[in-house]
């Protein structure tokens, strides 16, 4: 990604964020190598580490599915949420055109598409995780934000939508 677009990505990341009104840190990290390390660059545990799936419905609608570090989505569960029988992931060319974002940087912050969220249950799970790393539309930054407000500010749907790796 050039510098150029990774600024894009970064400043459609800050000002949705600013729009729905969600305090969110951009932190600067190192590429990583594992789970573990991208966690540890960002200063949270690997479970407070959210990634972000762009999920295509048969009618070619999508929606963002939140999944913590350490889990990976269960697609009966997610089907039964979002009531329908055919779910995919899309290639990474899809994925782009929907959110202007490459894999691995995908963030519903400032996403080209306003798709609803959903975010797995075990995100607030006893003690809730004052705040949770996930994509920022850069790949050197990562983004930082309160589960609670991530709720609030996407109208997000929370539901157990994964299963331990």
């Amino acid at each position: 990604m050039s510098d150029l677009k990774s600024s894009e990505a970064m400043t459609r990341v800050l000002l949705d964020a600013a729009r729905r009104e969600v305090p969110i840190d951009i932190v600067p990290r190192a590429a990583a190598t594992s789970l573990e390390e991208a966690a540890e660059l960002l200063g949270v545990v690997p479970g407070h580490l959210l990634k972000t799936l762009v999920l295509k419905r048969s009618d070619d609608s999508f929606v963002f599915a939140l999944i913590p570090g350490g889990r990976k989505l269960d697609w009966a569960k997610i089907r039964a949420v979002l009531r329908v029988n055919k779910l995919s992931l899309p290639d990474a060319e899809t994925a782009l055109a929907v959110t202007h974002f490459v894999r691995g940087t995908i963030t519903p912050f400032g996403s080209h598409t306003a798709l609803p969220v959903i975010i797995d249950a075990s995100v607030f799970a006893d003690p809730v995780p004052e705040r949770v790393a996930m994509g920022s539309g850069d790949p050197m930054h990562g983004l930082l934000v309160d589960p609670q407000d991530l709720v609030s500010g996407f109208e997000a749907t929370i539901a157990d939508i994964s299963t331990p790796e």
